[in-house]
């Protein structure tokens, strides 16, 4: 039985010039009952009790609806039913969601993956994605800024920065402020094959570390893992939100500046993001992640790493001259892997 929102979708489609294979192909039905409702119009489907005069609550959205897509095609179904509720829609989210992927311009089907499940408090996931922005403070200056994002594999709790940079001091800096926020240290810690965490391959095939995330790894207690060689997929736990994050937060707003941008962004992590029911666990990420927070491990870092992490570009002016230590390759890691020993700092 083909319902009213579906009816709506095909002559939408039709009238947009599609052909009846082709409507068949994108909603997935017969081209005999695209035709056949084509042919029948708007006229309630003759199954059951007729409703007739029951109008589709979406229908007056639709125009709306196409303009977004148009312009931003990766906009979330979720983040447009928003709008839409905004607006005065009352309806349900999955008309949206139908309604969405019948006009995006590209609709094929994604192929089915199997994910693995961590236990609570064993695994964060970290990457960097790229954005591109203009600052209204800034009008007709294109900024490329960084997205620092750590997630929990276990509860799917995201805590994510949008940064200028993302060389070594950024990389360990977000770790120390995400840390923070979530409690505690996982026990492993998942990276792409970025140069801040990875330096490459030793003669026996071994990963080679960079030196100042393992000072770091050491002082908090967690241990670096390396995604293996184009096998991205393997953190996809990260990889995802990158995508969710810029269809549903990023797309379609503006801001003033990067403090702006993050100061966005950290209402709609509480707000929205993390407090979302997640698609794979069906739980909210929220609760969910209050539930693995007594499993992560408590270990702040010491006062004094923080105070050199923060005043880092101040230190590093005398550091190189005493360690022989060149100031822009090795700025952090003169303070964690030289400084911080012989002062005592643990």
């Amino acid at each position: 039985m083909i319902q009213l929102g579906d009816l709506i979708v095909i002559l939408d489609l039709h009238r947009q010039g599609l052909s009846i294979s082709a409507i068949a192909r994108r909603t997935g039905r017969d081209p005999k009952t695209i035709r056949k409702y084509i042919a029948r119009g708007l006229e309630p489907p003759a199954y059951g009790p007729r409703q007739a005069g029951r109008p589709s609550k979406l229908a007056p959205y639709l125009d709306y609806l196409r303009e977004r897509i148009a312009a931003f095609p990766d906009l979330s179904a979720v983040r447009l039913t928003r709008e839409l509720r905004e607006r005065g829609y009352s309806g349900a989210y999955t008309a949206v969601k139908r309604f969405a992927a019948v006009i995006r311009p590209d609709n094929a089907p994604k192929p089915f993956e199997v994910r693995f499940e961590t236990p609570a408090g064993k695994q964060a996931q970290v990457d960097f994605a790229r954005f591109v922005t203009i600052f209204t403070d800034e009008p007709g200056v294109t900024r490329i800024i960084w997205l620092f994002s750590m997630v929990l594999g276990h509860s799917r709790f995201i805590f994510a920065r949008f940064v200028m940079h993302q060389d070594l001091q950024t990389l360990l800096r977000c770790h120390m402020q995400a840390f923070a926020v979530i409690g505690g240290v996982p026990i492993e810690i998942l990276y792409d094959r970025m140069k801040t965490a990875v330096t490459g391959e030793d003669g026996d095939g071994h990963i080679v570390y960079n030196r100042s995330l393992l000072a770091l790894a050491q002082h908090y207690g967690f241990h670096p893992r390396a995604c293996r060689p184009y096998r991205a997929k393997t953190k996809g736990k990260v990889e995802r939100p990158f995508s969710y994050i810029r269809q549903d937060f990023f797309l379609a707003r503006s801001f003033r500046n990067l403090d702006d941008l993050n100061a966005q962004f950290r209402q709609w992590l509480d707000q929205v993001a993390n407090v979302r029911t997640h698609a794979t666990t069906k739980r909210v990420v929220a609760e969910h992640f209050a539930e693995e927070r007594p499993q992560i491990a408590t270990r702040q870092a010491s006062q004094r790493v923080l105070e050199a992490i923060a005043e880092a570009d101040t230190l590093l002016l005398t550091i190189p001259n005493q360690l022989g230590v060149d100031y822009n390759a090795h700025a952090i890691e003169a303070i964690l892997t030289h400084v911080a020993p012989t002062m005592g700092w643990r």
